[in-house]
């Protein structure tokens, strides 16, 4: 009778635990490159927290970190969701760790801007420039150019998140190849500016560097505009963005369901919100271009630089963009790093 007692008992606490494991799953969700500091992603959480009852912790991986993990844990996935850099969308799809799923919305959205199967879509995107504190500059202008960044004037001032790891450093340097002369094939002339940066000892870090901006201690950031107008307009520090005279570039960024991942449902629902018209609108609001451009208020956009600057900033070839990545990141390392 004891032994039947305790088995009865030990099966009772096996069941209740996981039940509570199925209690925790139901209102969890893991995100890879979700970080509350970029893209207001903060707001979005507490959002998908809020609305949906399902925690997402914050995540600062990059891009290119987030795939490294999501491959190295293929066999047994951590993660739910992702959020990237257009550049790595079909990456991600070619290294099989992401699954098909069309949320609420995805018929709205341009054939260019999503995978035709549901692999990947975009949410928003971001125009790249130059993110200025003013203040941290001194008595020196604003620069306006790429050609700026290389005077003597900015020497140690400049910074941009390092090609060979983070998505943005890769569309930075396609961004000056382009703005250059230079094509999806031929990196010639990002290569040696690139190079010729170097000699004004730029700082390369390998992580979003929003509060280094702010703070002064990053000057100039090769970044994007919806980070520099949060800290113009919501933190209230002396920022100023700038698009190069010379050109410069509008990526997406996009997001998929992890293939096999714990708690699937859960990351469906999260992707379900991210297009949602109050996700939208809240991603306008946090100076970013929704993918459903209807949802950028007037009020926001009254926030953002004149039509005329961003007629100087040409959507990306996603596709030619991905091909030419490892091409990016191998001559980076080679003949810049």
């Amino acid at each position: 009778m004891i032994r039947r007692t305790f088995i009865a008992a030990a099966l009772g606490f096996a069941a209740l635990g996981a039940i509570a494991a199925d209690a925790s799953a139901q209102g969890r969700a893991i995100c890879y490159n979700c970080p509350p500091e970029w893209a207001d992603w903060g707001s979005q959480l507490k959002a998908i927290q809020s609305r949906l009852g399902i925690t997402v912790p914050p995540d600062n991986k990059n891009s290119g970190q987030a795939i490294a993990a999501l491959i190295a844990e293929k066999a047994n996935p951590v993660a739910d969701v992702t959020y990237l850099g257009g550049i790595a969308s079909d990456q991600a799809k070619s290294a099989d760790i992401l699954a098909p799923y069309k949320p609420k919305g995805f018929d709205r959205i341009p054939a260019d801007l999503k995978d035709p199967d549901g692999y990947w879509f975009t949410i928003h995107s971001g125009t790249l420039g130059f993110f200025v504190n003013k203040e941290a500059l001194g008595k020196r202008p604003v620069p306006q150019s790429w050609a700026d960044l290389l005077k003597p004037d900015y020497k140690g001032l400049v910074g941009y998140l390092d090609p060979t790891s983070a998505s943005v450093g890769q569309l930075g340097v396609m961004a000056v190849n382009l703005a250059l002369g230079g094509s999806y094939e031929n990196l010639d002339p990002a290569i040696k500016y690139f190079k010729d940066l170097a000699k004004n000892d730029p700082i390369v870090p390998k992580q979003t560097s929003y509060a280094r901006v702010i703070s002064g201690e990053i000057p100039i950031l090769l970044d994007y505009d919806f980070n520099a107008y949060r800290g113009k307009y919501t933190d209230k520090a002396p920022i100023e963005f700038v698009i190069p005279k010379e050109g410069s570039v509008v990526l997406p960024y996009v997001m998929g369901l992890v293939k096999n991942g714990p708690n699937p449902e859960n990351g469906k629902k999260v992707l379900d919100f991210v297009l949602s018209d109050e996700s939208q609108a809240m991603w306008g609001n946090a100076y970013l271009r929704p993918v459903f451009a209807d949802k950028l208020s007037a009020e926001a956009k009254a926030k953002f630089l004149p039509d005329a600057d961003y007629a100087r900033a040409k959507a990306v070839d996603l596709k030619k963009l991905a091909a030419a990545q490892k091409q990016i990141v191998d001559r980076y390392r080679a003949e810049v790093n």
